[in-house]
């Protein structure tokens, strides 16, 4: 088994006419050039939290970051960066996000937008240096809530 301590919340940043399923999520990953989904975990509108690769597996959804994390990524349909997340959603974030540190303790729980690089050098990750805006919502504040 792989040291685990980091999980890394995504959005699947997805067109909002139409649902994104974990068989899209796996056609679109392999188009990309992945061996199958990179997240380890896709959690559906309704709250269907669907496992979409092996924990031993190493994912492809945080690079420089994958060797020592997991991935989870939500079904997010929109336009514009917004937390989308339903009710259902969010209760069954906070579910696997709890049982996956009950199995890893000590894991780092942050979004993909909190792994971007510093680039003032002050020890924050400010809205201005994200890479991208992925999952659009304080990861830091949801866990701090559980």
């Amino acid at each position: 088994m792989r040291t685990i301590n980091l999980i890394v919340i995504h959005c699947s940043a997805t067109r909002a006419d139409r649902d994104f399923t974990e068989d899209d999520l796996e056609v679109c990953h392999r188009r990309r050039g992945f061996n199958g989904t990179g997240y380890h975990f896709y959690i559906r509108k309704n709250g269907d939290i669907k496992t979409t690769r092996e924990i031993e597996r190493i994912g492809a959804h945080a690079k420089g970051h994958n060797q020592n994390s997991i991935g989870i990524c939500y079904e997010d349909c929109r336009g514009r960066p917004a937390d989308t997340r339903t009710p259902e959603q969010r209760a069954a974030l906070r579910l696997l996000v709890h049982q996956l540190q009950a199995k890893f303790p000590g894991c780092r729980v942050c979004g993909h937008r909190d792994l971007s690089p510093d680039l003032n050098g002050n020890g924050e990750i400010e809205p201005e240096e994200w890479i991208k805006a992925c999952p659009c919502f304080e990861v830091k504040e949801f866990c701090s809530k559980m």
